[in-house]
């Protein structure tokens, strides 16, 4: 009996100890809760600050290189295309910037509004047709607008001058429905321009042709369309002339790309392609635009009126000494940098003036030497592109005198 009486008291001692016990660890795990709920606070708390700094950081970042990378500012298209892109391209800007802006905000509120807390439980909500078909009927009207829209400015983007279409050199006022053809020939590391001469069609090459510092495109001497062909060291094009580019490389894959024209287009080895355009800003307007001042008297875009040149802060600044440019926006090797070309887009009587003065490649690399396949060979085109050049170099030596004198 006495066994029984001190077993029942050690048992009941064991289960108030356990319930001690239960006790301790009941308090321990609402502490934990406690401090749960504490950090569930704090992290939402963290996550609504980070949203509106990094919203505000987005705009001011925004406002800052908007004029600079974005083509915003004294950086409109300066062609014709350019600005259908630009206009699609601020569309497409303002619906994505007002889904961001909403999405980013309604993100991080439903982590502050949504937080772990004491007596609050997430509701079970599975499914609601009414919601399913806002959230794909809304984007998918939105991105038919903006395929549409897109496709439309590419269509009249990527058209080609069709048959009752002339090329022209370029060499007198350009009418209605005629266009200036010139090419470039991307290879490691730089670009090849040529422009067509009096007949204004570029001859035909062979790759097989090419020899370099001798025949660097392959062009086909025999092609009469060849002789007046010249090679010009700057792309040089009349304002307001429709202009079709031909477009190919020779090694790897380089890229056509003219970002104030909004002038994009790959050049494939083997695969010509070509891109036309209408450039409507002269590079001596668009200097004027950068070199802009206010009411006020003050610089529009203060960094362009910077020096040029550091080292000598009295120079030229950078509005004076702008010109447009030819890059490469295909990574293309280790020289990739510098396939750069300046280009200058002028009047139309400067550029008849510019391509009068020119010298066709072939009369000044080719004719005379062992590569003269028309050595000792007569025909209308040899003597027309010869009396050319040398009504040229007459012209030349007659303004040389006349400098001369007048000094």
């Amino acid at each position: 009996m006495g066994w029984m009486i001190l077993g029942s008291v050690a048992l009941v001692a064991i289960i108030l100890i356990q319930i001690g016990r239960i006790n301790e660890l009941a308090a321990k795990i609402r502490g934990e809760e406690e401090a749960q709920f504490r950090s569930s606070t704090l992290n939402a708390g963290l996550g609504m600050v980070f949203m509106i700094g990094f919203l505000i950081f987005v705009f001011a970042t925004f406002m800052y290189y908007k004029n600079s990378m974005l083509g915003y500012g004294p950086h409109e298209a300066a062609s014709e295309h350019g600005k259908w892109i630009d206009s699609i391209f601020n569309v497409t800007m303002i619906i994505t910037v007002i889904v961001f802006v909403i999405t980013h905000i309604l993100l991080f509120w439903y982590t502050w509004k949504y937080r772990e807390r004491p007596g609050h439980q997430a509701t079970f909500y599975p499914h609601n047709n009414t919601l399913e078909m806002v959230w794909m009927g809304v984007p998918a009207i939105v991105m038919t607008f903006l395929v549409i829209s897109g496709l439309s400015v590419w269509n009249k983007t990527m058209k080609d001058y069709g048959e009752d279409w002339t090329p022209v050199s370029g060499l007198s006022t350009i009418e209605d429905n005629q266009y200036i053809e010139v090419e470039g020939t991307g290879l490691q590391w730089q670009w090849i321009l040529r422009h067509p001469g009096k007949d204004g069609k570029l001859g035909t090459k062979y790759y097989k042709e090419i020899k370099p510092g001798i025949n660097p495109l392959g062009q086909i001497w025999e092609d009469e369309k060849n002789l007046d062909d010249i090679h010009p060291d700057t792309l040089v094009l009349p304002v307001n002339v429709p202009v079709r580019v031909r477009i190919t490389a020779m090694d790897v894959l380089h890229n056509f790309y003219l970002p104030h024209f909004r002038v994009k287009m790959d050049a494939v080895p083997g695969l010509p392609t070509y891109f036309t355009f209408k450039p409507e800003v002269t590079t001596e307007q668009y200097r004027e635009r950068l070199g802009a001042l206010d009411s006020k008297g003050n610089p529009k875009y203060p960094e362009w009126h910077q020096p040029a040149d550091p080292e000598a802060p009295k120079g030229p600044k950078r509005y004076e000494t702008f010109n447009y440019e030819l890059a490469c926006a295909e990574l293309c090797g280790k020289g990739h940098f510098s396939m750069r070309r300046f280009v200058k887009i002028v009047e139309q009587d400067e550029y008849i003036a510019w391509m009068a003065r020119q010298k066709s490649y072939y009369m000044t690399n080719v004719k005379g030497t062992e590569e003269d396949v028309n050595k000792g060979v007569l025909s209308e085109k040899t003597i027309e592109v010869e009396v050319g050049q040398e009504d040229m170099t007459n012209t030349e030596k007659a303004t040389e005198v006349k400098s001369s004198e007048a000094i």
